[in-house]
């Protein structure tokens, strides 16, 4: 069993690695995997899950990005996992017979590709990565992802449509549809009993903040 430097050691050399590999959007920048990192970590540690699994996994889901509205984006999760596996093969000193469950977590941690996680490391990385979408921070990566894909922040007509729309939501042409096509439901998604705790809470200053954006657009 590696011991808490050799931990320390893999957080860091992960970091360099992503500083090298990744060329994510504003929404998936190294400022997004730190949060990832630091979450799992909380998670981890009330989850009771491997840390020796759950770090690599954490610093790496993302070390292969694919745009949003790239026709292979649901494989982005299995890209990341492969070049993760190798890196960590490469790398010697990490453990070969965690690899599996690092490449494991990664592949599920995505929502588009729809991998159902297996262990209580792939729920924490998964956990992880979705409260990032969620709250203060998910409402600025919400609109930066709608910048990036040049979406316009409201429908003109019905700015914000609530949970029981009266129209067809298209989250791809008005970036606050997002909010009810996808985000408000995370909650419901989380694996482990303090991501679900933590999603509801973010999910609720969403809600406030949908409240005074219909008051301030005369929705």
């Amino acid at each position: 069993m590696p011991d808490p430097a050799a931990l320390d050691r893999l957080h860091a050399e992960c970091e360099a690695f992503v500083r090298e590999s990744m060329a994510g959007d504003a929404a998936h920048d190294l400022a997004h995997i730190r949060r990832v990192v630091h979450t799992a970590a909380r998670l981890a540690e009330a989850e009771g899950a491997d840390p020796w699994v759950v770090v690599p996994a954490a610093w790496l889901h993302d070390v292969v990005t694919v745009a949003k509205d790239a026709p292979d984006r649901s494989r982005a999760s299995r890209l990341a996992a492969s070049a993760a596996a190798e890196w960590l093969r490469q790398r010697g000193e990490y453990p070969a017979d965690r690899i599996p469950a690092v490449a494991h977590a990664i592949e599920a941690h995505s929502f588009s590709a729809g991998i159902e996680p297996q262990t209580v490391e792939a729920c924490v990385v998964q956990d992880a990565d979705r409260l990032d979408a969620l709250g203060a921070i998910g409402i600025a990566r919400c609109y930066a992802t709608a910048a990036a894909l040049g979406s316009r922040l409201v429908h003109p007509d019905d700015p914000v449509p609530g949970p029981s729309p009266s129209r067809d939501l298209d989250d791809r042409r008005f970036a606050t549809d997002h909010f009810y096509v996808k985000l408000l439901r995370l909650p419901e998604t989380m694996r482990t009993a303090a991501g679900r705790a933590e999603g509801e809470r973010r999910a609720a200053f969403m809600r406030t903040f949908l409240e005074e954006l219909a008051r301030e657009t005369g929705a």
